[in-house]
């Protein structure tokens, strides 16, 4: 890397002030009724936009080489593998004592 992005302060607060909206917005969301499944999975992408608004401003993946970037992608990837991986194991598992 040749040198180092420096944000301002205005665009930093602007993408502070964004992930304050988006955090009202997922308090909003349990106000709100949403049937049951989907308001889990409405708070969970909202979490996950403010975790890549964080990870591509604040901590300057966005500025920097495409690398860092893809070891980003792949260590998601590899997260989600683990977690499939885990979810087969559980899922298709037959209770040793069957349930009251």
């Amino acid at each position: 890397m040749s040198g180092h992005h420096i944000s301002s302060a205005k665009f930093l607060w602007g993408v502070a002030l964004a992930l304050f909206v988006l955090t009202f917005i997922t308090v909003a969301v349990t106000w709100i009724q949403i049937p049951e499944p989907w308001n889990i999975v409405v708070a969970i992408a909202i979490a996950v936009v403010k975790a890549l608004i964080v990870v591509a401003f604040f901590m300057n993946l966005w500025w920097d080489t495409k690398f860092n970037v893809l070891l980003f992608i792949m260590s998601i990837a590899f997260f989600l593998l683990l977690i499939g991986i885990t979810l087969l194991d559980t899922l298709y598992r037959v209770d040793p004592v069957p349930s009251f």
